[in-house]
């Protein structure tokens, strides 16, 4: 009987662990924060790039960012026109639609901290905090690395 019991609550318990491990991406007034990490910046350098992907659990807008780093972060996005490259700050934010990833990547849409107090050294660490329009504010730690090298023959 003791080992019925045992094997009922051993079961009763991993069924909780299931329903625990349901994706976060799913659930309604959330965002989920994955992969995120800063490129070290070059000597004397005073802005730097930061990448991560965003799920959100139902629409939103990832509308700025802060940190003690720099004296201002932004969102901001690469783009080509005309065959000349821009840069600028998303003045209304980055759109984050239901249960899409929303990857912040090097030569797209990314976070640039200017005026860096420090510099960003690899093997560190960056914080910051994400404010969104409906869910609440995640603050993320973020490595700083070395880009991944991309293979150049896919």
């Amino acid at each position: 009987m003791k080992r019925i019991l045992a094997l009922s609550a051993f079961l009763a318990l991993g069924a909780c662990g299931q329903a625990a491990e349901k994706p976060a991406e799913a659930v309604p007034g959330t965002v989920t924060v994955a992969d995120a990490w800063c490129r070290p910046t070059p000597n004397g350098a005073k802005a730097g790039g930061c990448y991560v992907t965003l799920t959100a659990g139902s629409d939103d807008r990832l509308l700025s960012v802060s940190t003690a780093l720099a004296e201002s972060a932004q969102i901001h996005e690469m783009k080509m026109e005309n065959g000349v490259m821009s840069m600028g700050e998303l003045k209304d934010g980055l759109p984050l639609p239901a249960g899409q990833k929303v990857e912040l990547k090097p030569g797209s849409t990314h976070v640039m901290l200017m005026g860096l107090r420090d510099p960003l050294v690899d093997g560190g660490v960056a914080s910051f905090t994400l404010t969104f329009k409906k869910a609440p504010a995640i603050g993320v730690h973020a490595a700083i690395k070395q880009p991944p090298v991309v293979d150049s023959e896919e």
